[in-house]
């Protein structure tokens, strides 16, 4: 085993992630699992997230940074409802580490790729803030205004790491179009509408059933069946645009990878349908829209590949200099 110096502990000190791309070499499929595997824990948190709010525990730790004014653990007094809420919490340091694992990655990639390293960061700090805005929610009581933000941001998350786990499968190139611009409008009006859709849901969560703890909670003052009716309605609209789209596509012989993103995010849009309406049905019961909260994180990442297929991203090669050019060069 190598000997640590000081001059190794000072320049791990001054800049880590130089120091370990320097002494490790990441290949490329370590750094596409390390981006899928943040884009996995990604959706993991908004799942828990909403089995806390499902099982009423989103004050189970009643206050933050600490579980309680004297404990920053949850204690035994609290409960189950303590327990779920501390466990979420805890999750968030697992999905630091996860971006963390990819920032890594990303950096010791020879040669370095600098915009994925990017995104790693922009992740990170996407995390730190809804981190805060995770407790600002519990401070307010779980406002309903509070608790769509947090799913919003947790969107965001999501919308980054779709982009980092996509940009890890192509290269550094400008990016070349494989259809017209009009077939770009018309995906790009399916992202809007999937984002205003995702918008309307929270709202539809804000003011329906399982405010997230048994205490008397807020809800937003609009009426549930409309809103429920107007989330129905755009998705509706989503579908169609994706159904538009892949006829689109195929009229315009698009290639093979654009036609499957498109295929892959109605086959996902009709489970997603179907979830949603039976719950409506049923009353919304816990373990329904858990899955929906779930299919909800599956359609956005559907969505946001259909415009990532649209465009190839070449390798950008380094020229390595001829050692017989270079010799005659310095003769």
């Amino acid at each position: 085993m190598p000997k640590v110096t000081r001059a190794d502990v000072t320049a791990a000190a001054r800049n880590p992630l130089l120091y370990i791309a320097q002494r490790w070499t990441a290949s490329p499929a370590v750094v596409r699992r390390a981006a899928l595997i943040a884009l996995v824990m990604a959706v993991a948190i908004v799942v828990t997230g909403g089995a806390v709010r499902l099982t009423g525990s989103g004050l189970g730790c009643p206050t933050w940074p600490k579980c309680t004014s004297d404990s920053l653990t949850v204690t035994s007094e609290m409960g189950f409802r303590g327990v779920i809420e501390f466990t979420n919490r805890m999750l968030t340091y697992v999905l630091c580490a996860a971006v963390g694992w990819a920032i890594i990655a990303a950096r010791s990639a020879k040669p370095w790729r600098r915009p994925l390293t990017r995104l790693g960061w922009v992740q990170f700090w996407v995390v730190m803030g809804n981190a805060v805005l995770g407790g600002i929610v519990v401070l307010v009581g779980l406002n309903p205004y509070t608790v769509a933000a947090h799913f919003l941001l947790s969107s965001a998350l999501i919308a980054v790491a779709v982009v980092t786990w996509q940009r890890t499968q192509e290269g550094d190139g400008a990016p070349r179009p494989l259809v017209g611009k009009a077939v770009v409008q018309l995906t790009w009006l399916l992202v809007g509408a999937s984002a205003a859709l995702i918008a309307v849901g929270t709202i539809v969560t804000g003011t329906g059933r399982h405010p997230g703890d048994s205490k008397d909670v807020p809800r937003i003052p609009l009426d549930w069946t409309m809103i429920t009716q107007l989330h129905a309605d755009l998705a509706w609209v989503v579908v169609a645009l994706a159904v538009a789209l892949w006829f689109v596509l195929k009229a315009v012989d698009a290639p093979v990878g654009p036609r499957h993103r498109a295929r892959d995010l109605f086959l996902v849009l009709m489970a997603q349908g179907v979830i949603g309406y039976v719950q409506y049905f049923t009353k919304t019961p816990e373990i329904l829209v858990g899955l929906h909260m779930l299919g909800s994180c599956l359609v956005w990442i559907a969505v946001l590949r259909v415009p990532l297929a649209l465009r190839e991203r070449p390798e950008v090669l380094v020229e390595v200099p001829d050692r017989t050019d270079s010799a005659l060069s310095h003769a």
